[in-house]
């Protein structure tokens, strides 16, 4: 089903975009005829060869082995985006917030996931007025406590359209999540007398077990991913409901696969990755098991960022113009790729780059940053342009993307 995509009319508001591009219809930019030089700096780019890659990567490896992806939209916040990943084949799209969520239901999207409790009662009220009015819309919640159940419940009595719920699991040092299998058992059973919900299946988040791909953490992961199993195995589900064990999926796809894919005859195994269309220079490149521990090419960092250096004060320092405004810096800090050195810090509007031996730069250049953290790029950018090639001497700008933050 074709998206409602956000087609504004470009104008100051639109960062980075030269003036001649004013007036035009987002639409209309990729037959524009623009070139990346004619943009201001700061702008972060998406590369377009590397966005169909990583889609197409990761939705066979998925499909080879049954199981389902329901992106996560917060990544992008792009319904353009997301396009590409219902076109792909995905499940539905996940998110983080109720808003979140009537965003992807304004935009079209008809299977919304969101991976967190609801516990703002008249958010729940109003999915529950969306579910009730909408033709075919499916919104899937989590709950990690009885008292998580108690509000969904009074504000949701439609049995007819109800609201499908998973009980979420956590662990020990986690973040949110039953802490306790009797406690997901305890939780599934308030569902499943509440009106107006019903039990959908288990989900998580494996994240916080496993912050790198070391043995101990891969084993952690595989602890708590054996956990979700164990619980939905113990619940009672009403009849004609297809159970779904969800993850998440960006870091650890692989340990998801092997301990969730199993029960795939019985249960939609959904995972939740947001991070692989996009991929990254940074965090995810680090993480990322496709092309080491699975059989597959490796994903490909589709954005980048353009920043000019504005002073040279001392020999091995530089100042960029990409700050705190423009790139992400909650995980690692952009990655210089055209001139050797390393960015060591960052300003609001400021980038301070020191410079490797030998390196040279004038004021005035442009220089290429890898970035580390999709979630954390594009919430800096209402509109990103599309490249054709970022190693080109001038990429051709081939279209754009609105986001929704």
């Amino acid at each position: 089903m074709p998206l409602q995509i956000p087609d504004p009319v470009l104008g100051p508001w639109a960062k980075a975009f030269p003036a001649r591009a004013h007036g035009l219809r987002l639409s209309d930019v990729g037959d524009a005829g623009l070139r990346l030089s004619e943009f201001s700096t700061p702008v972060m780019t998406v590369h377009a060869d590397a966005l169909t890659h990583n889609e197409t990567t990761v939705f066979e490896w998925a499909g080879d082995l049954g199981i389902l992806l329901a992106p996560h939209g917060k990544t992008t916040m792009s319904p353009a985006l997301w396009q590409r990943l219902l076109d792909a084949g995905a499940w539905g799209i996940s998110v983080a917030t109720p808003w979140q969520a009537g965003v992807a239901i304004d935009a079209g999207v008809r299977t919304v996931l969101i991976a967190n409790s609801v516990t703002d009662v008249a958010a729940a009220a109003e999915l529950g007025a969306q579910l009730s009015g909408i033709d075919g819309l499916r919104i899937i919640c989590w709950a990690d406590s009885e008292a998580t159940v108690a509000l969904l419940a009074g504000a949701l009595t439609d049995d007819a359209h109800p609201l499908d719920v998973l009980v979420e699991l956590g662990g020990a040092n986690g973040r949110t999540g039953a802490r306790t299998i009797a406690d997901g058992e305890r939780i599934a059973a308030a569902v499943s007398r509440a009106s107006g919900l019903r039990l959908a299946g288990v989900a998580g988040y494996e994240g916080p077990f496993g912050p790198d791909r070391s043995h101990e953490s891969v084993a952690a992961v595989d602890a708590y991913l054996q956990g979700l199993v164990d619980l939905h195995e113990r619940l009672e589900y009403p009849v004609g409901v297809r159970p779904i064990l969800s993850a998440g999926g960006s870091s650890f796809p692989d340990r998801a696969a092997a301990m969730l894919a199993p029960h795939a005859g019985d249960v939609d195994v959904v995972l939740r990755s947001g991070a692989f269309q996009i991929h990254d220079d940074g965090f995810y490149s680090r993480m990322s098991p496709f092309g080491a521990a699975v059989p597959t090419e490796s994903l490909r960092s589709a954005m980048h960022a353009w920043s000019r250096i504005v002073s040279h004060p001392e020999p091995a320092l530089a100042l960029l113009d990409a700050g705190r405004r423009d790139v992400p810096f909650d995980i690692d800090l952009p990655i210089p790729q055209t001139v050797e050195g390393e960015v060591t810090a960052l300003n609001d509007q400021h980038a301070f780059f020191r410079l490797s031996d030998g390196a040279e730069v004038a004021v005035g250049d442009v220089v290429r940053l890898g970035l580390s953290h999709p979630c954390t790029a594009f919430d800096k950018w209402r509109v990103v342009p599309l490249i054709d090639d970022p190693d080109a001497e001038d990429p051709r700008v081939i279209g754009a993307v609105a986001t929704c933050f």
